[in-house]
This record gives C-alpha cells, structure tokens and sequence, in this order.
C-alpha cells in the first residue's frame, strides 16, 4: 500500500513548510528501534558523540529506515523519484535535561545550492510539549533569515545558531507524535525545541531528503546516499550502504565522509563545536 500524500496535503506542506503526523513504522517496530540504539548507546555513550552524524553509514537496520517505502513515498511526493539522503541523524532528549534548541532554519549552515531540502523525523518514543517535542512556526519558509552564532552549553545546535530577531512564539505549532510517526519539514521552516522537563525520554530519527538535481555550493564536493531512483546529475559522490553493524570498511567509509561534511557544517564559524560538550547535533 502506497503512502503517497495526497496533492492536497502537498499543496498544504508547500503553503505550511511543515506536516504531520504520518504513520511510518508500527509500534513493535519504533520499540525495537529504540532498544537497538539503547544498545548503541550503551557502548558509546549518550547522547551519541557528533561521530556519529550519518549513523545510516554504520549500521544496516539505519540504512533500510532511511530507505523505508514509506518514507519515500511520502518524500517523493514532494521531492520527486530521484531521492538523496544528505544526512541522519539522532536527537535523544533525556528526562529532565536542559537541552534546548534555539530558534533557527536548518538551511543557514548547509551549503546548498538552492533550499530543496526536506527533514522526515521519525519519532521512537512519544515527543509531546513536556518532553522538548519539536515546535515550528508554519509559513516561516519562504525566505533565508539573518542567523547569530552563540555556542550556549546547552544549546544543542552545533554552532548555537539562532534567529537575528525575535520571533512571535504566538504562531508556533507543537509537532506531537506518537512512536513510529513522522513529520516532514521544510529547510527554511522556523523551529526549534525547549527542555524535556518531563520523566519521558524523548527520541527521534532525522533523516534529510533532496531530490537528485540538487547542486551544492562550490568548494568542498559532499557526499550524499542514493535511495530511490536515480542520480543523472552527480553533484554528490554516491555512499556505500554497511555490510554490518560497524564494519571496519563502514567506519573507514563513514570516516571520510563525516570528515568532508564538518567542512561544509563550520565553514566561517568563529569555533568549532565539534569540541562543545555533547556537540551531537546540528538541528532540533
């Protein structure tokens, strides 16, 4: 069965920037979703080292949620047939944890050659207004706005960017979902997220789609995932999927991609928050 989205509700993603809930994996699967990266975690840490951005390039069952037919289809209906995966990554919340996310557009850092870009987040645990869901304000994509750099301790961006004016929180929309939903939103949407000050974890994998044609700015060549269609154009060097759960030759792979990709994510920044305390993430 096909989860396309209708033309309505893709009229309405273009005139919001943002929709949601969609159902995406059921409840047994979001379940072991989560005690598959609790396992990670156990061995490496939590939240995850900023290592571990791309973590689709290390471990198979990523790779195959990256490349879940309903999450394509809902993203094709959107980008296209031809789908690259630019990035993924985790965004974990633990209970009662001053981690917020300042407000900001996912594209300011990104280095594209045009904001065609879209994030699915597939939420594993519940993501709810006490536990830091993530909040947007629709409509808010239509333009690039002026960003600050702040590196605040609990900031979660990478660089602590944020908004160079204030923004009227009166117009922002809670992106509840439940386990195994997602939500798709635009580069340029406005959002951010508050502190989980709840006795719930909050969890999400964020996968970042854009369709082949993409180019990205000129200087340092990026590499992208081919997961649907196909790449005519080869504005990215295509990634290999791993054989296994950190295979050696996945590490060494992932190694140079992560590598190339930090170019893109500090390029002008005053410091680098790769060497922030829990400097993980680079979007809510």
């Amino acid at each position: 069965m096909t989860a396309s989205l209708s033309p309505e509700v893709v009229a309405q993603y273009r005139r919001a920037g943002i929709h949601f809930p969609i159902d995406v994996l059921t409840a047994d699967e979001a379940a072991d979703s989560l005690r598959r990266l609790e396992a990670i975690e156990a061995r490496y840490g939590s939240p995850l080292p900023a290592r571990f951005l791309k973590p689709h390039l290390l471990f198979p069952w990523l790779d195959e949620i990256v490349r879940h037919p309903k999450i394509l289809d809902a993203v094709e209906s959107i980008l296209g047939p031809n789908i690259l995966c630019r990035a993924s990554q985790f965004f974990a919340k633990n209970a009662r944890t001053p981690g917020f996310v300042s407000w900001h557009q996912d594209a300011t850092y990104w280095g594209l050659g045009r904001p065609d870009v879209l994030t699915a987040w597939v939420a594993f645990t519940p993501s709810i207004r006490d536990n830091g869901c993530m909040r947007v304000v629709p409509g808010t994509h239509m333009q690039q706005l002026p960003h600050e750099d702040k590196f605040g301790s609990d900031n979660m961006l990478t660089r602590g960017q944020e908004i160079a004016a204030e923004v009227d929180e009166k117009d922002a929309v809670d992106v509840v979902l439940r386990p195994g939903q997602m939500s798709l939103h635009d580069v340029l949407i406005v959002h951010g997220s508050e502190p989980n000050t709840s006795d719930i974890r909050r969890v999400g994998f964020a996968i970042r789609y854009m369709p082949t044609s993409l180019p990205s700015e000129p200087g340092v060549r990026d590499s992208a995932t081919l997961v649907r269609g196909v790449d005519d154009f080869g504005y990215y060097d295509l990634e290999r999927a791993p054989e296994a759960d950190m295979h050696p030759d996945a590490v060494a792979h992932h190694k140079e991609v992560l590598e190339r990709r930090m170019k893109v994510i500090y390029a002008g920044a005053a410091q680098d928050g790769r060497h922030q305390k829990d400097a993980s993430a680079t979007t809510v």
